[in-house]
């Protein structure tokens, strides 16, 4: 592999990174904050997509679509909380898979039934078309480093909402006592309904800015659903830098275990490997770490 390929491979693993971190944050925040295991969030990624597919049919504007788009993920974050999430907070996990897991099902036949099941592409804005020549064959496409930069200054606003704002310090507070943050005056309800909202929002904006380059097809909210979860356990329940620092651990795993081979016998075995790498990896900061990279012990 030469130093153009190498350098590509480390952008696609940096950008996949970033864009798993985008999901799994707000994965994190909820089980981490909230205290609620929900399978449903990779399908709030894949309703970020097909709302920019069918936004952007509408408008015709990528950017018009995103920004109804967030707006519309917003307001089924805090409907769903409202209606639904808020009934789980005192009861076992198990009622917390069982409803998530019906809200999977739900989210998938209203697809169905509502785009059909076919595959969706949805077209590269035009001011983002262009690619960045690395040599006389090799070029970078801008899109793919725009949603880099977009995922990365997320991941600073997180960090500064969470650590240096006044909510940020409420949502650390009711992290670590929901009683005691409620006998302070706090509106710990209104406070995890914001939470919920956000991290269906950060699923749904990343599979809005992952369509163009990702297509829109059925059950693509399944496979970066169990992604983001290996995301959280390395990371750490609840840590953001330390879902930051997993997902971009994964990507570049990811990434490299497709395009790099070994052979034994002539035949090329690690990229048939690839699909487990990230696996094991989860296994061995497991084994160093049984909390997570950035968890907290106990």
């Amino acid at each position: 592999m030469d130093a153009n390929t190498f350098l590509i491979q480390v952008l696609n693993g940096v950008q996949y990174g970033l864009l798993l971190f985008l999901v799994a944050s707000g994965l994190t925040l909820i089980l981490g904050i909230m205290g609620i295991i929900n399978l449903a969030h990779g399908s709030f990624y894949m309703v970020g997509a097909y709302l920019a597919f069918s936004l952007s049919q509408h408008f015709g504007s990528l950017w018009l679509a995103i920004s109804g788009g967030v707006v519309i993920a917003v307001a089924i974050g805090l409907l769903l909380e409202w209606l639904l999430i808020s009934r789980l907070y005192h009861r076992d996990h198990l009622y917390q898979v069982l409803l998530t897991y019906g809200l999977i099902l739900i989210f998938e036949e209203l697809r169905s039934v509502a785009f059909g099941d076919d595959v969706h592409g949805v077209a590269v804005p035009a001011l983002l078309q262009t690619s960045i020549p690395l040599t006389d064959t090799l070029s970078y496409p801008v899109y793919r480093l725009w949603m880099s930069a977009v995922c990365l200054a997320l991941a600073i606003g997180m960090y500064l909402l969470i650590q240096k704002t006044r909510l940020g310090m409420m949502i650390r507070a009711g992290a670590a006592n929901r009683e005691m943050v409620q006998s302070l005056g706090i509106n710990i309800d209104l406070l995890y309904r914001l939470v919920f909202a956000l991290g269906v929002a950060l699923a749904a904006f990343a599979g809005m800015i992952a369509a163009p380059v990702a297509s829109v097809f059925p059950g693509m909210g399944n496979q970066v659903l169990i992604v983001c979860f290996v995301v959280v356990v390395i990371g750490g329940i609840g840590s953001v830098k330390g879902a930051m620092l997993a997902a971009i651990l994964i990507g570049m795993v990811d990434t490299f275990g497709k395009v790099l081979t070994f052979e034994i016998g002539g035949v090329a075995v690690l990229p048939e490997l690839s699909g487990m790498m990230i696996y094991v990896l989860m296994a061995v900061v497991l084994l160093a770490r049984p909390e997570g990279l950035f968890g907290k012990r106990g």
